[in-house]
């Protein structure tokens, strides 16, 4: 880590701030009533993303910064599912969206895997 001079030079931490303006715009499409509720939960799981990442840098430990890692990958899946439950109930609009973001889900999750692995 010592190349690195702040959690924004980063690459997984810049893929989940893109991650985090996708999925907001994805959501702005859900139903009104969903505002609260499956909508809120999907934008929480998606800023705990790079939150994490940003976090765990900020630990100055190779074991802490693994361990919010570990955190954010969870996010990933649970961000994942989330979208997958708005598709099944008709939520999502704009398909290509979704796919795009599914497949960024997958690309940070590998990124974040090597990421840790360096670590330990």
């Amino acid at each position: 880590m010592s190349s690195i001079s702040s959690h924004k030079d980063l690459l997984i931490w810049k893929k989940g701030i893109t991650l985090v303006i996708k999925v907001y715009n994805l959501t702005k499409e859900f139903p009104s009533e969903e505002l609260y509720a499956l909508s809120n939960q999907i934008k929480r799981a998606v800023v705990s993303i790079p939150s994490n990442i940003s976090e765990g840098y900020g630990r100055n430990t190779d074991k802490s910064f693994s361990h919010f890692l570990d955190i954010a990958r969870g996010s990933l899946c649970e961000l994942e599912t989330q979208l997958i439950i708005a598709k099944e109930l008709g939520f999502i609009v704009n398909f290509e969206l979704y796919n795009e973001v599914l497949g960024l889900i997958i690309k940070e999750s590998k990124m974040i895997n090597a990421f840790s692995k360096s670590l330990k």
